[in-house]
């Protein structure tokens, strides 16, 4: 298990992670700060705890407008089944499949038109 210090608003943090994680959780604090600067020249200074509340807001409303554009673009792809379905990957190899299917068909039929006399 290693650890890995994180400065966030002034204060370093020693946090554990599992190895190979170090670079990562370092990169994931370094964002934090940004957002609690970021967070402290719009507002000032607040108390600690709030500003690592609002900065925890801003932070999952970011994931949930991710996680919202990801659900559109499976959906477009036609890729957003449930668990009970084919996996994406199966419903894009059935696609593909389909589509190679209607290639060749149009092949077969061009080949008897230039066969006919």
């Amino acid at each position: 298990m290693a650890t890995v210090s994180v400065t966030i608003n002034g204060k370093t943090y020693r946090i554990a992670c599992d190895d190979g994680q170090e670079a990562h959780l370092g990169r994931l604090g370094k964002y934090i700060d940004q957002r609690c600067k970021q967070l402290i020249g719009s507002v000032g200074h607040i108390n600690e705890g709030l500003l690592l509340v609002m900065v925890s807001l801003l932070v999952a409303d970011e994931l949930s407008d991710v996680s919202g554009e990801l659900a559109e673009l499976r959906s477009a792809l036609g890729i957003d089944g449930g668990e009970d379905g084919p996996s994406p990957r199966e419903r894009a190899e059935e696609r593909v499949a389909a589509a190679i299917e209607t290639v060749a068909r149009r092949v077969e039929g061009i080949a008897e038109t230039l066969e006919a006399p």
